[in-house]
């Protein structure tokens, strides 16, 4: 039998390394957490609240189809959200930039404003005058929602691509949006 000295210090011995496994676990286990949680890409930057942008239609964003990111480039999704709007109804530039594109896609009018070198947004159906090249400014007359698309209810879809990736569009707008149930 160990006398009461023997086992006090056999005591301390395994206390003393259940302390350092339990600290050499932590370790290891913050880093692994700091490592799994890293971004593997930059996520795109947030616009700085005085760049955000005004509801192209309407006077507050409302909604219809919220944007459902695919799980990978190719793979189905809505890369976009949609805004009830009938045929007829003005659409203004949510924010300023250069037109790169006014046309056709499909059966359906696109135009898309390149905001800044990474950012592009595009709406759709819109019929409009203006031509790439030219200069959009903060709630300028930008065209009119058109017939078509790709909505159940009538609507103006938005878009936004940074670089090469869709992105949520609601990240860029003010206040609240107001999310309408199907």
């Amino acid at each position: 039998m160990n006398s009461p000295a023997q086992q006090s210090r056999t005591h301390r011995s395994r206390r003393a390394l259940a302390a350092v496994l339990l600290g050499i676990s932590l370790t290891l286990l913050g880093a692994t957490a700091s490592a799994s949680s890293a971004p593997l890409e930059a996520s795109p930057p947030s616009p700085s609240p005085t760049a955000l942008w005004i509801p192209p239609v309407g006077h507050s964003l409302t909604v219809s189809g919220p944007y459902l990111g695919p799980p990978t480039p190719y793979a189905s999704g809505h890369r976009g959200i949609d805004l009830p709007a009938g045929p007829g109804l003005a659409v203004r530039a949510p924010t300023s930039g250069t037109v790169t594109f006014v046309g056709t896609v499909v059966d359906r009018g696109v135009l898309s404003v390149r905001v800044d070198e990474r950012t592009v947004l595009s709406l759709e159906p819109i019929t409009s005058e203006l031509r790439a090249g030219d200069a959009v400014s903060t709630g300028q007359f930008l065209g009119t929602v058109s017939s078509g698309g790709h909505c159940y209810e009538e609507c103006l879809h938005v878009g936004v691509r940074v670089e090469e990736d869709y992105v949520n569009p609601l990240r860029y707008f003010r206040g609240r949006p107001k999310l309408r149930p199907w």
